[in-house]
């Protein structure tokens, strides 16, 4: 809860919450049954990384990439640089091998 005068200049310097309650009208309470924010909130500064229980955490995605090989010939090199990086030599050659590199 921000529930002071000027609480949204502060709110604008503000990094990492859950939810915030701005001013001195809007406890905390009313986001937990009737506001619509959400109560089911990160803890433990995990706000920093984590946000508020939504519907999107109970929702499958899929990312799907398609490259063709003028793309994949422009990507590679960094690729292949970052997977050598870590350690990962197949990584690397799964890009080579498929520009015959």
């Amino acid at each position: 809860e921000l529930a002071f005068d000027d609480a949204e200049n502060f709110l604008a310097g503000m990094r990492n919450a859950g939810a915030v309650f701005l001013g001195r009208h809007t406890p905390e309470v009313i986001g937990d049954y009737v506001g619509g924010s959400n109560h089911v909130l990160p803890t433990a500064r995990s706000a920093r990384f984590s946000s508020g229980l939504s519907v999107l955490d109970f929702v499958k995605r899929t990312s799907i990439l398609k490259l063709g090989p003028e793309q994949l010939k422009a990507l590679a090199p960094a690729a292949i640089a970052l997977a050598k990086a870590e350690g990962l030599d197949a990584h690397a050659r799964s890009v080579a091998i498929r520009l015959n590199m």
